[in-house]
């Protein structure tokens, strides 16, 4: 299955950020918990350069706790802290604040003892759809940010001041040209970081159950109420259009109606809470 979405307002959005990147002191790096790795978008790379980063492993409340702590040990490094959020919960982001007076320590010591008081200001960057603009709602507790279920919600640049003398700057949910695995572009388009529309649905939906069969089987069967065993992916794709009433006349199953059912119950964690990419060694 080839996967590619890149909308020239991404294109944009990168030279925005090469442009804005001086003003900051830090980047804030939003990752979707059920798939941190596959959410490191490479054209960040250049741009981030050696600013401080706080990884905020996002939607852990939809992930394998176990995996997303992993990935947080695999993403603290020097210059960086990891932090799991549900930025959906009221005042969870309160440790992001906490961490950027942490790397940004040196700093705030430099201002006091000149007796200056200087906003701390950072990006927020993220693939679409990974909470970039719910966790600035959080921040500011109350809802200044558009915010939505769907990427590409977030167009432009948009400053927000927050309290304790910080600003963060949202940025538009960006991928990359080219993906570099279909592995990459499937979790991608799992998560709901690539637009439903410019996707077959279908085809995406049976990759999914054949991955989720690698991870999870008892929750398939607990959520759709019949027995796997020996079936192939495509069965069972057929049993859950069964089960669910998604057939057309003459007995034909509704498969575009099953696939959308699928995913929206992979991403409302109905099938588990399961995290796709695994940790790899520091």
């Amino acid at each position: 299955m080839v996967i590619q979405w890149f909308p020239g307002h991404m294109t944009k959005a990168l030279r925005m950020m090469e442009e804005e990147i001086k003003l900051v002191d830090l980047v804030i790096y939003v990752l979707d918990s059920r798939a941190p790795f596959s959410c490191v978008n490479p054209s960040f790379t250049a741009i981030i350069g050696n600013k401080p980063i706080i990884y905020v492993l996002n939607k852990a409340d939809l992930a394998d706790k176990k995996l997303v702590m992993q990935w947080a040990k695999y993403f603290t490094k020097e210059n960086t802290k990891s932090i799991m959020l549900d930025s959906t919960l009221s005042g969870s982001s309160k440790q992001v604040v906490e961490n950027m007076k942490i790397l940004l320590k040196d700093k705030l010591d430099r201002n006091a003892r000149k007796g200056i008081i200087l906003p701390l200001r950072a990006m927020i960057l993220g693939v679409p759809n990974s909470g970039k603009s719910t966790l600035i709602n959080n921040l500011c507790n109350k809802g200044k940010m558009v915010t939505g279920n769907r990427p590409g919600v977030t167009k432009g640049k948009q400053w927000v001041k927050i309290f304790d003398n910080i600003e963060l700057l949202d940025t538009p949910g960006t991928l990359w040209p080219s993906f570099d695995s279909e592995e990459t572009a499937l979790h991608l388009a799992y998560i709901g970081s690539i637009r439903d529309q410019v996707l077959d649905l279908e085809e995406l939906a049976l990759n999914l159950i054949k991955d989720v069969l690698k991870i999870e089987n008892n929750q398939l069967e607990s959520r759709y109420n019949f027995s796997i065993y020996g079936m192939e992916p495509i069965e069972i794709y057929e049993n859950i259009c069964k089960v669910r009433g998604f057939v057309l006349r003459g007995g034909e199953y509704d498969y575009g109606r099953g696939a959308v059912a699928i995913l929206d119950d992979f991403r409302k964690a109905k099938l588990g809470k399961i995290t796709l990419d695994k940790p790899k060694a520091n």
